[in-house]
């Protein structure tokens, strides 16, 4: 593989070469994600204004954004721009569908850099096989099945947020309404990262070059199948750190950012102590915020 990073992929279509000439160099993939994502709290912020149609802009020149500074952390952290999607706590289908696409973009955005390796792996052996003049398929294929498991989780994850805000357990604004309930997600997410089932996926996902040789296919539709397969090893390498977005707030880009670089560095170890620290990091999250849950109700409980 080391001899393969050194070649120029040319023997790919220019649009799958630059594909993968972007997914070399995941860090910097990470770091434009983060970006984005903060990007996206801005856009959130403008349009939460919007709403507002508050005097703010009213009080003159650099005023307006002396008065919105206190709002940027919770627009990052805890956005309210939910309540209006979907006032009192009524979905429909307009709710659903925009429910759903925030969804996919978030788990696009957090998913795609820790799917760099991978990606750019397959791109790699495609060219080398290109180089023999043998028929290859475009990485896009491969990217649309690894994608495509995501969706699913997406679709899944909506009917779990609309469970869970009609059990009272989320508030409007997409947050977690019960302590306990936010350290039991991340209780379960800690407990996880120690799991066989954990590490035998997060292994295919830091090793996916013995993946590919062995099951190398050459139609879109084989290819397609082997994107979804490491879809699968991704999903069960990260969904447990995927559900912890319920318990900190679905929208909060704060954590959406150090989740996506966690999620992204811990494939790109060698070891499991990444994995390891942040099991016990959530347990002890998840503990704490148990414990603060019964602090909060004890002085009721004893009158």
């Amino acid at each position: 593989m080391t001899e393969l990073s050194r070649d120029p992929l040319d023997h790919l279509s220019p649009a799958s070469a630059r594909l993968a000439a972007v997914f070399a160099r995941p860090k910097v993939l990470a770091v434009v994600c983060i970006v984005a994502l903060t990007g996206l709290g801005w856009l959130y912020l403008g349009l939460m204004i919007g709403e507002m149609g508050g005097p703010g802009a009213a009080l003159g020149p650099g005023m307006a954004a002396l008065d919105l500074l206190p709002r940027i952390w919770n627009v990052l952290c805890s956005p309210t721009f939910g309540m209006s999607l979907m006032p009192a706590g009524e979905w429909g289908v307009s709710g659903f569908l925009l429910v759903g696409l925030m969804w996919m973009a978030m788990t696009l955005a957090m998913m795609l850099p820790s799917a760099a390796p991978m990606i750019y792996t397959y791109a790699e052996i495609a060219d080398t096989a290109a180089r023999k003049h043998e028929k290859v398929v475009s990485p896009f294929v491969l990217t649309a099945g690894y994608a495509a498991v995501w969706f699913g989780f997406a679709a899944t994850a909506t009917l779990a947020q609309f469970a869970l805000m009609k059990a009272a357990l989320l508030n409007p604004s997409m947050a977690s309404a019960s302590g306990l309930f936010s350290g039991a997600v991340f209780i379960v997410a800690g407990v996880y990262q120690f799991s066989a089932l954990k590490h035998a996926c997060l292994s295919q996902c830091r090793s996916p070059f013995p993946f590919f040789f062995t099951n190398w296919q050459t139609t879109p539709r084989g290819v397609f199948r082997l994107g979804v397969k490491q879809g699968l090893f991704c999903f069960g390498c990260c969904w447990a750190m995927m559900m912890v977005m319920f318990a900190v707030g679905i929208m909060n880009v704060v954590w959406m950012a150090a989740l996506g670089v966690l999620m992204t560095v811990e494939k790109m170890t060698v070891t499991n102590r990444l994995t390891y620290a942040i099991g016990v990091l959530a347990i002890a999250a998840g503990l704490a915020f148990i414990a603060t849950a019964f602090i909060a109700h004890w002085p009721a409980a004893a009158n």
